[in-house]
């Protein structure tokens, strides 16, 4: 690698770098050890940080970021009873020992199977019943209130987790890592999630007298309606801790709340404080990529935030439905009369049951397509392998780098030849492919048919490992029986910004054909990831320049070096456009965050009064519709409607009012933004205080980016090459691949 020459002038220290809000992790002092079992944040943790130093002090009045789960379910006894038996049968019912075939149904003359069956069934129908009651979190906290002190604060956090630029408090991040074996039984299938209504303006004013009556902000009336829905004043007036199903409320303001309207009554220990924690933290090891986890941990979580009795509190919660319990099996079977191993999995049902369906949905692509097909004449070049397997199986994986992505076009290109109807499916926008989100919604793709399912006999997913659990399963439940499903990524990129590992978890199956593509990412840059892929950060002979390396002293000459290597540098040396110039870095705040930077690349490449909410035409942007979801996009104009943008051709309108929390600058983005896409030049800045937030997967997918050049702003010394051989990705507790191995071994285990 070489050095820049023109690159060494200007000034200092690097700040520590934001959690990525898209990543939603926790500051750096709350986490545990790489590769320790799993653990919880501190007994009460700070305020989440942006990187800036901001945050909400642990005594606001209100608190938390949560589902609503804990108080969703109704107290009538059929429901106890329901819960009860879910909490000491659901385990095998959901998943336990038994059960064949895909929908839930056990064999004749097994009695035990009948009864897992029954009491499967029993569950999904309460837990439809729950699904109805509740509320999504939507929409931004209307803005304009005039606030000061706490209650400022807590509107504050609120915005800010809403928008995505500050994570919740988030814990868990070394979850256990135990073997995953599957319970026998089939999944559910899983019921759609209904849409939270709008509430009524009675409804708004009814919170809105409770918030005040504790202390609240009234701008939080509108959310907490939404999300606790037409009842939600009472509801909220005899169990003010369900303030905590509020994105950017934490416990110690629920807290606060709470003594405000309860006095003395509303201690450490209450039964409704406690339920609500269990949802609100299950909620914050989702928003770290777990779908469940493990009972011992969210006990040990409950009793840092001083749940007296912790145990308990989880049966508690656990027996009123407002958490599902699942039992894994841990090691090979043991003989007859031997106890088996296992370990109790606590998690949300929403979650729960979209693991369920997307391992039943990939179980009956993979058993039950009976159309091979003798595709050996198209089966040349590169993608061979991967069109030779497809033709025989309705599910396959495909792995490997960028340049293996042409693989999986040539397999569109020969079934489209064979007169197949195909579609492309992509996590961001790219030449002949739909994003996964407008296939889901209808606005793109192939259209769905009299029976709700995909008009296509072949759907291939890239980037599969940004796959969420949520969006995995509605994607896999609308592709039809019969047609094929290939799942193609990079295993070493960032993974998912919502919950699960799909895509390594059907890696981790083993349950269908999986091709590993043998092309190599060309160039220095190519062999420069590769290396870091498996753990090395190579010295690369780049005698073009492709790679260059430009050492920093500190923050300030970070920026310098970034904003004279994005504006001139790159641009003349490779010729290169400065709009093809994509600047990454760990964080938002900060003095070299992306804030920062892009206010620089503002000043220097488009500069503007900001006319509308700091932005102003020409500007380069990042829409974030939703927190982990980042749309690049430009400037247009701006009018009573709100900000027009202009995303690869498809015009956007920001209402006003969503302005400040939904749009960002976008010459400098995150990683986890930029996981998806590539430009031809990419500018990485480490600063100095960056070396906490670096990980392998952080360093693959930032580097990966670049097409013919990276430039590496380098101020973290040996943190980036301990970073690459030491820090692996943090793991997640899922459930996806043991359901999935059970379903196919079961599915094998049938008669002809």
């Amino acid at each position: 690698m070489s050095t820049d020459r023109e690159a060494a002038q200007a000034a200092e220290a690097a700040p520590p770098p934001a959690p990525d809000p898209d990543e939603a992790q926790p500051r750096p002092a709350e986490d545990p050890a790489p590769g320790g079992a799993g653990t919880t944040g501190a007994a009460e943790p700070p305020a989440a940080e942006d990187g800036d130093g901001s945050g909400v002090a642990d005594d606001t009045a209100i608190g938390a970021d949560s589902d609503a789960a804990a108080a969703e379910a109704e107290e009538g006894a059929a429901e106890e009873a329901a819960a009860e038996e879910g909490a000491a049968d659901g385990p095998e019912a959901e998943g336990g020992a038994g059960a064949q075939g895909g929908d839930g149904a056990g064999e004749a003359g097994k009695p035990v199977l009948s009864e897992a069956a029954a009491e499967l069934a029993a569950q999904k129908v309460e837990r439809e019943r729950i699904a109805r009651r509740k509320a999504e979190r939507q929409g931004p906290v209307d803005a304009g209130a005039k606030l000061s002190g706490k209650a400022a604060d807590l509107l504050a956090a609120v915005r800010a987790v809403e928008s995505g630029e500050k994570p919740s408090p988030v814990y868990f991040d070394e979850a256990p890592v135990a073997p995953r074996r599957a319970p026998e039984a089939p999944a559910a299938p899983r019921p759609a999630r209904p849409a939270a209504p709008a509430p009524t303006a009675a409804g708004v004013e009814g919170v809105r007298a409770v918030l005040a009556r504790g202390g609240a902000p009234e701008a939080l009336a509108v959310p907490a309606a939404t999300a606790l829905g037409e009842d939600a004043a009472e509801r909220l007036a005899e169990d003010p801790w369900q303030l905590l199903a509020v994105a950017g409320v934490r416990p110690t303001q629920a807290d606060g709340f709470a003594r405000a309207l309860l006095g003395q009554d509303a201690g450490p220990g209450d039964e409704r404080r406690a339920a609500a924690l269990v949802g609100w933290l299950l909620e914050q090891a989702a928003l770290k990529g777990h779908t469940a986890l493990e009972a011992p941990t969210l006990e040990a979580a409950l009793a840092q935030y001083g749940v007296p009795d912790p145990a308990e509190s989880l049966e508690q919660a656990i027996g009123e439905g407002a958490v599902l319990v699942f039992q894994e099996p841990l090691g090979p079977p043991v003989a007859e009369g031997e106890e088996q191993p296992v370990r109790v999995l606590v998690g949300l049902e929403g979650y729960a049951l979209a693991e369920e369906s997307l391992a039943d949905g990939l179980a009956r692509l993979a058993n039950t397509f009976n159309d091979p097909a003798d595709w050996e004449k198209a089966a040349t070049g590169p993608g061979a392998e991967l069109i030779r397997a497809a033709s025989g199986h309705g599910l396959v994986t495909h792995t490997g780098g960028e340049a293996a992505r042409a693989e999986p076009l040539a397999l569109l290109a020969a079934a489209r030849d064979l007169g197949l109807r195909v579609c492309l499916a992509a996590h961001t926008p790219a030449h002949g492919a739909v994003t996964a989100r407008d296939l889901l919604s209808g606005a793109a793709g192939p259209g769905r048919d009299a029976d709700g399912q995909f008009a296509v006999d072949l759907l291939v997913v890239l980037d599969a490992p940004q796959l969420d659990v949520e969006t995995a399963a509605a994607l896999v439940e609308s592709v039809p029986d019969g047609a094929r499903l290939v799942l193609s990524g990079d295993p070493g990129v960032l993974g998912s910004a919502g919950p699960g590992r799909v895509f390594a978890d059907v890696l981790a199956a083993r349950a269908c054909p999986q091709l590993v593509s043998r092309t190599p990412d060309p160039g220095p840059v190519g062999e420069l990831v590769s290396g870091v892929g498996v753990g090395e950060l190579n010295q690369v002979d780049a005698p073009g320049k492709e790679v260059v390396i430009v050492p920093v002293r500190d923050a300030g000459e970070a920026v310098h070096r970034c904003v004279q290597l994005v504006a001139e540098s790159v641009p003349r040396a490779f010729g290169i456009p400065v709009d093809a110039v994509q600047v990454i870095t760990p964080g938002h705040g900060g003095s070299a965050g992306t804030r920062a930077l892009n206010a620089a690349l503002k000043e220097r490449l488009n500069p503007g009064p900001g006319r509308f909410g700091g932005f102003d035409p020409g500007d380069r942007v990042v829409h974030v519709p939703s927190p982990g979801r980042a749309v690049p996009a430009r400037v247009v104009s701006a009018d009573a409607q709100g900000l027009h943008l202009d995303a690869a051709g498809a015009r956007i309108v920001v209402p006003k009012e969503q302005v400040e929390s939904r749009v960002r600058h976008g010459w400098a983005v995150t990683a986890h933004q930029a996981v998806g896409a590539r430009w031809p030049a990419v500018v990485v800045v480490l600063p100095g205080d960056a070396a906490q937030a670096l990980s392998r997967d952080w360093v693959y997918t930032a580097f990966g980016r670049a097409e013919r050049h990276l430039s590496v702003v380098h101020g973290v010394d040996q943190a980036l090459p301990r970073a690459v051989a030491e820090v692996l990705p943090k793991p997640r507790t899922t459930r996806l691949a043991g359901l999935l191995r059970a379903l196919v071994a079961a599915a094998q285990d049938q008669p002809e």
